[in-house]
């Protein structure tokens, strides 16, 4: 299965508990869903939506990497981080 365009989503408290942690925003998470840079199913029924963008001072270009259950209506957001190592998972 391929991973769909996502408009409509639905954040699990696990996820936004993570954003608060790793100071991601709803608003970074729905850049990288409505418009990824790339997705990839990982399993059946499971994707990863990533895009890079800028954080902090001085700014640094980040990956920020959200995982969705596509089967759940609506998709549930299971979690989200963001790394410095861009080239590890850039494919």
């Amino acid at each position: 299965m391929l991973c769909p365009d996502l408009q409509n989503y639905m954040l699990t408290d696990h996820a936004r508990w993570e954003m608060q942690r790793r100071s991601i925003t709803e608003t970074h998470v729905d850049t990288v869903l409505t418009v990824p840079e790339q997705r990839e199913e990982i399993r059946p029924g499971r994707c990863v939506y990533q895009s890079r963008l800028t954080f902090g001072e001085p700014p640094k270009v980040h990956l920020v990497r959200v995982f969705v259950d596509i089967e759940r209506d609506p998709p549930e957001v299971v979690t989200v981080y963001r790394t410095s190592k861009v080239q590890k998972y850039w494919r």
